[in-house]
């Protein structure tokens, strides 16, 4: 465009008290609702929730709504959007504003809708603006007419529904978040505002430099409403040049939208999201962010010492140990605010903040809730005898008797009990691996097992010296196998991290559309229901997956993914925003991956995280061989061996040469993750069941297909059961891929 908007009209209309008289005599109203559209085609932005193949967009196009809650930052387009539906709807449209509206107005719309319903048979959209506004009592008005379909809601508010919305509108509508406009929107809302001789600026035939459109763009902050409202003072503020034509330069514009407006309610939501990112800057040890949002919060008026406050409970909580000297500085810095004050006091807040942002983190403190909890969810436990006080009962009762004195004893420390015998072996307090923690980090699991090894003497001794002589040997073994599968083994953490890692490169939006390659055993489609919330969830579901199928069809319908046989089945107008899976590619090979791929949208990503069986540890290493003879040992070998060789191995060149026609490029990472696993007597069963197994997926199984004699199999479960107890060092190896869909 030459570095400008160009005129937008051949009006000779260059009066500028003319143009007002003119604008007032088209309505008078500001240009912002002027120009709000009147169909989903003229709707600018929000594309997540009403682009194609979007929930809602099918809704108003198919006239099926359900109640709904928009909710998102002023000038976003919850009142425009509510608006587009009343012209698109057959229904009675029915608006109030819960500011300006009580009860009396909304039993009168109440009414009315049950009237149109019982005499018409129409139903009645009620469209509520800042639903928010309205006290508990007011919104609990509503809930008789949403639950029996005399009404259906829309409600618009700025704050955050699930708090400031009562639970059973909230349970009984649809939320749908709306996001502050892009530039782009924003540019497109501008250019049509300029072009429109009927509703918006055309007349005055207005040419706004590029640098000036760029200062109302970038101060707008999002905000349409605000946008236009600087356009319009810009525009009819400014008489026109000798050619009749009105010059926006950057000046103007800087007049018209001279500071931006940050959104900032210290009682409201985006106060809540402010601090929250501050503290996960914080926690996440970036000190430039952390002192951005930190400058945004000071900016928009906020107590600083709020902030120390935050940064008080940051030190224990998020640095705790890794640092002790964390609180005494932010107390400090506390402190010396309070000498200084404003504006000097800012170097202090910026101290404290970055010193919190480079310490080395831990969270270790959260132990204590680990301890609440068992305290307040489980059975009382008794003191251990040894500690109870032994000024007023020992002699009576035996306290204090068997009380080992740390101090007596080298490094001031001796093993012996200190948890009650119901709680022996559970761990609260997990020290981190940096600064201070880390150096006491093994000290503390060295003496933690003396203290295990101890109480296990005690209890094996039959309780000697406690008051309760019976022997529960059979329980504590229960207690020791739990705490070992919790210390050391770490499938469940390893699954858990796979998932995370892949919906974390998937990138997924709330309102993403997104398809789960392998339904399987739902690790990955629950996550994605909840992750895309106000998307839309696909699996490719095998006959294998009845069970998840049954757990998602107990969902409410609306919430349940949609299950296909294969990709092909899904609408073609669907464009996901992600595709992942798990172990998908060793399922059904670089075909169903790239099938699948060809549906993402320009952008989409892929995120696959595949196991891989050829470098799985070899069992037969964990045992000593040595006893076997040496055909016995051979077969061993040669058994496991074949076993791993019968799946194709997965290799990186294998997965470029696939994904490189949609996607160009693909990233790879093999993650070989070292771990523990505990021998505990169930592990033992389900390796070694009885001989009557032998038709199982066992390892025992496996060996006895392979020939190996029974006294060979047997002789290795020996070894087994001699290590109940102890845990063997066990890695995980994974590829993980991730690619982004690259133009057509």
């Amino acid at each position: 465009m030459s570095g400008r908007y160009p005129a937008m009209s051949d009006s000779p209309d260059h009066d500028l008290f003319r143009a007002r008289g003119a604008a007032e005599q088209a309505g008078g109203a500001p240009l912002a609702a002027r120009m709000r559209p009147r169909t989903l085609d003229e709707f600018v932005g929000q594309d997540h929730i009403v682009g194609p193949g979007r929930l809602l967009r099918r809704a108003i196009q198919a006239d099926q709504l359900s109640s709904l809650i928009f909710y998102g930052p002023p000038g976003t387009g919850k009142t425009t959007l509510a608006q587009v539906i009343a012209g698109a709807t057959r229904a009675r449209f029915t608006a109030l504003n819960a500011v300006l509206a009580g009860v009396k107005q909304l039993r009168e719309a109440i009414a009315a809708a049950g009237e149109a319903r019982d005499l018409h048979a129409r139903r009645t959209i009620l469209f509520v603006d800042e639903v928010h506004r309205w006290n508990k009592a007011q919104q609990d008005a509503l809930l008789p007419s949403v639950e029996n379909g005399t009404i259906i809601l829309i409600g618009a508010t700025t704050e955050n529904p699930y708090f400031e919305v009562i639970k059973p509108l909230v349970s009984r509508s649809r939320v749908f978040q709306l996001q502050a406009l892009t530039r782009g929107d924003l540019a497109r809302v501008a250019r049509a505002a300029l072009a429109d001789t009927e509703r918006g600026l055309g007349r005055f035939r207005a040419a706004v430099a590029e640098e000036a459109m760029e200062h109302l763009l970038n101060v707008a902050n999002g905000d349409a409403r605000s946008l236009l409202n600087a356009l319009e003072l810009a525009v009819t503020t400014t008489p026109p040049d000798a050619a009749g034509v009105v010059q926006v330069d950057r000046a103007v514009a800087e007049e018209s939208i001279q500071r931006r407006a940050v959104l900032y309610d210290k009682e409201g939501d985006v106060h809540y999201d402010t601090i929250s990112a501050f503290i996960k800057s914080v926690r996440g040890s970036d000190p430039d962010a952390a002192l951005y949002w930190m400058a945004r919060m000071v900016y928009a008026g906020e107590d600083p010492r709020y902030l120390f406050r935050r940064m008080l409970v940051l030190a224990a909580e998020d640095v705790g140990l890794a640092d002790p000297g964390a609180i005494r500085v932010v107390s400090a810095c506390a402190a010396a605010f309070d000498y200084v004050g404003l504006p000097e006091g800012r170097f202090h807040l910026a101290e404290a903040a970055l010193y919190l942002a480079t310490a080395p983190k831990s969270n270790s403190t959260l132990g204590f809730f680990d301890a609440l909890s068992a305290v307040t969810a489980e059975r009382e436990a008794a003191v251990p005898a040894p500690l109870r006080d032994a000024n007023r009962d020992a002699e009576g009762f035996g306290h204090g008797a068997g009380y080992r004195y740390p101090h007596a004893y080298s490094d001031h420390w001796v093993a012996q009990q200190y948890l009650p015998r119901e709680l022996q072996g559970r761990v609260f307090y997990q020290p981190g691996e940096l600064g201070y923690e880390g150096a006491v980090r093994v000290q503390v699991a060295r003496r933690r097992e003396a203290n295990l090894a101890a109480a296990w003497e005690r209890e094996e001794a039959g309780g000697a010296g406690g008051e309760i002589l019976t022997n529960a040997g059979r329980g504590l073994q229960r207690e020791l196998d739990n705490w070992l599968e919790r210390s050391l083994s770490d499938a469940a953490g390893r699954l858990a991290a796979e998932r995370d890692r892949i919906v974390s490169a998937a990138r997924l939006p709330r309102h993403g559309v997104v398809l789960d390659l392998a339904l399987g055993g739902g690790l990955l489609t629950f996550e994605l229901l909840r992750q895309c919330a106000e998307g839309g969830v696909w699996a490719i579901a095998a006959p294998a997956a009845a069970g998840v199928r049954a757990q998602l069809q107990a969902l409410p319908a609306s919430l349940q993914p949609s299950l296909v046989g294969a990709s092909a089945e899904v609408p073609p107008e669907i464009r996901f925003d992600a595709v992942v899976g798990r172990n998908a590619w060793q399922a059904g090979g670089a075909e169903l991956v790239t099938a699948a791929g060809a549906r993402l949208a320009e952008g989409g990503r892929l995120a696959l995280a595949e196991s891989l069986p050829d470098r799985a540890p070899r069992l037969h290493e964990a045992f000593d061989l040595g006893p076997l003879g040496g055909a016995e040992r051979a077969a061993v070998i040669a058994a496991e061996e074949e076993h791993y060789r019968s799946a194709a191995p997965l290799t990186d060149d294998a997965v470029r040469a696939a994904l490189a026609p949609l996607f160009g490029d693909a990233d790879t990472e093999v993650v070989t993750r070292p771990g523990r696993l505990a021998v505990t007597r169930t592990l033992v069963e389900r390796w070694f069941p009885a001989a009557n197994a032998a038709a199982g997926s066992s390892y025992a199984a496996l060996l006895r297909r392979a020939g190996v004699p029974e006294a060979a199999v047997a002789a290795l479960r020996g070894q087994l059961e001699r290590r109940l107890g102890t845990a063997l060092d066990w890695q995980s190896t994974t590829l993980f891929i991730t690619a982004t869909r690259r133009p057509a």
